[in-house]
């Protein structure tokens, strides 16, 4: 799927933007810039190019430039707390190549290169971190940069990061976008509880099954079916954690036509029976 542009506004004219995030989030997009997000309150889907995994409080992730990404909140009481994460966005540029080429910040520059994959960090990285994003949140000039390098030491020296996309995932810059896929992601996101066929989808996208199962797997990297069973075992697993919901119900919640099929399916995806998965939450 290509994802739409999203522009990154400087108000103070630098090149290091924080904020808190208090809305719902959802919205399929790229940028250039480095995004540095901790999520601090909620839990839910994270998405990063190929990579569909459930997000927990202090979950945390550094994005290279140009790679699409999304959070997807889930809300138990159809609200979403104020200022529940705290995101970065910063330039390349900002550093510069003849800082970034000395010898002293060749952690950084490694980083730099891994976060082309995506990185999720741990949850002792995250409650470091907390502390020195606020501070950007609230400062400005030195101070801001400071706290920005102090953020910068603890991602280097973490010893417990993971890399997000597949080695195998590619992702092109089309700084038109593609509102046509944009609206197809949209659609798969909303109503992956409901039946979805390949000729559905394709018409949404507005090509033939097999146009569209092409295009989908050579930028997705995953087919559509393995794609949308991904997402709805994501709801899935947190449904079995969160709630005390008959399997069957959740089945049904989540999309899949008879119980045995999600059975078959969550034993695919998570090696274990969904009773099994949700014995290790209580």
């Amino acid at each position: 799927m290509v994802a739409e542009l999203e522009k990154i506004s400087y108000d103070d004219s630098g090149g290091f933007r924080a904020e808190f995030i208090s809305g719902p989030s959802g919205f399929w997009h790229f940028h250039p810039e480095y995004e540095l997000i901790l999520n601090i309150k909620r839990n839910g889907t994270r998405i990063v190019g190929d990579s569909v995994e459930l997000f927990d409080k202090y979950d945390f992730v550094l994005i290279g430039g140009n790679i699409p990404h999304c959070w997807n909140y889930y809300r138990k009481d159809g609200e979403i707390p104020e200022q529940h994460g705290i995101m970065l966005h910063f330039k390349l540029e900002s550093m510069g190549e003849a800082l970034l080429s000395q010898h002293e910040l060749y952690c950084v520059k490694q980083l730099l290169m891994e976060s082309e994959r995506g990185i999720a960090f741990s949850t002792a990285d995250a409650q470091k971190a907390e502390p020195y994003l606020v501070n950007m949140v609230n400062s400005k000039g030195i101070d801001k940069i400071i706290s920005f390098f102090n953020l910068l030491k603890i991602l280097c020296s973490s010893e417990k990061r993971t890399s997000l996309c597949s080695e195998n995932y590619k992702h092109s810059f089309d700084e038109r976008g593609n509102k046509k896929m944009s609206v197809v992601y949209n659609y798969i996101r909303e109503n992956f509880f409901k039946p979805i066929s390949l000729e559905k989808i394709s018409r949404i996208a507005h090509m033939s099954p097999f146009a569209f199962s092409r295009y989908f797997k050579k930028n997705c990297g995953a087919g559509f079916i393995e794609y949308l069973n991904r997402v709805r075992m994501n709801k899935a697993c947190y449904l079995l954690r969160e709630t005390d919901y008959a399997i069957n119900e959740i089945a049904t919640e989540c999309g899949f036509s008879s119980i045995s099929n999600f059975n078959k399916q969550f034993r695919k995806i998570e090696s274990l029976s969904p009773r099994e998965y949700r014995v290790q939450f209580k």
